[in-house]
């Protein structure tokens, strides 16, 4: 099976001197088939490329090299960063591609701008397979600093709302956050151990200073794992401090109420006293606005002797 018989079955393909890059978007069976006609990839390699649910790793075979990454991606709709799988299978004279979705737009921009310009196709494809594979990877790994950045960026506006926004809101504002941390933690962890193979193993056919290149990328992905690991610790903190400040309110309020309530006891036994058919003292005719004024008269004054013994102690 040739790339013009599948050429529209997601296939594409550029070369330049020895090195061909094939680009495989959305693969199906059909380009399962291809993959395993054109360059004999073991089947368990190409059930690999077709499942959707495979951690990184590196599979070295004698001629190729099979490498599964993931790269994270924010899915505005749900809030929340998800991975998104590259397969790469690369040997002495060709790098494949393979990706589920169409999300992944530096790897797609990368292509294309290898198809369109020949100084690039010339610089990225013109020396060898292992160049090539550093270029795609360090794009990948570049297009995570933004997603970095912007939750960075979020963390500081929670900071900045905590100590002004409605408990529940910041609650949620606070777990959404650290549910895409979280998410976003899980995808790059993993790549940590598969770049670092990378630069420290030695592939005949990559034919460049692999230590360098991928040692470069390596430290780009340990930055990125640091940062997280700070953001897990300012998240924390916030979610810490939005706790502290909830209990704080609430103390507040039952502050309020137990005075209140405090107040009002002394007044709710008198009233209930004369409410009952008893005799007022002094002979005070019961009903008359003298009787009233005179209860009301001692509630005012209990009420005013609670509130002075609590101000005396300065529990309010």
């Amino acid at each position: 099976m040739s790339i013009a018989e599948v050429q529209d079955q997601k296939i594409q393909s550029i070369s330049e001197g020895k090195l061909t890059w094939i680009y495989i978007e959305k693969p199906s069976e059909a380009e399962g088939r291809f993959l395993a006609d054109r360059f004999g990839f073991h089947p368990l390699e190409i059930d690999d490329v077709l499942s959707r649910a495979q951690r990184p790793k590196i599979d070295e075979d004698d001629d190729h090299l099979f490498i599964v990454l993931q790269f994270p991606v924010f899915d505005k709709e749900n809030k929340m960063t998800r991975p998104s799988e590259v397969d790469v299978f690369i040997g002495e004279d060709y790098v494949v591609t393979v990706h589920c979705n169409a999300d992944l737009k530096p790897l797609s921009k990368f292509f294309r701008e290898c198809q369109i310009r020949e100084e690039s196709r010339t610089a990225y494809l013109g020396r060898s397979s292992g160049y090539l594979l550093y270029h795609i990877i360090d794009r990948l790994v570049n297009y995570c600093f933004p997603i970095v950045n912007r939750i960075t960026d979020n963390i500081d506006d929670v900071a900045d709302i905590i100590f002004s926004e409605a408990v529940p809101e910041t609650v949620r504002t606070i777990s959404i956050l650290r549910r895409d941390l979280i998410s976003f933690r899980r995808v790059i962890r993993p790549q940590i151990s598969v770049i670092e193979t990378l630069e420290q193993e030695d592939y005949p056919f990559f034919k460049e200073e692999q230590e360098v290149y991928f040692g470069d990328i390596a430290d780009h992905v340990r930055k990125i794992w640091d940062s997280l690991e700070e953001c897990k610790e300012v998240v924390d903190g916030l979610a810490e401090t939005s706790n502290w400040l909830t209990s704080h309110r609430i103390q507040e309020i039952m502050r309020v109420l137990t005075i209140i309530t405090v107040v009002l006891a002394p007044l709710t036994l008198i009233s209930g006293i004369f409410g009952m058919n008893v005799y007022l003292p002094g002979g005070i005719e019961r009903g008359s606005i003298i009787a009233f004024e005179w209860i009301v008269g001692i509630m005012t004054a209990c009420g005013l002797g609670v509130f002075a013994f609590l101000r005396h102690k300065h529990w309010i």
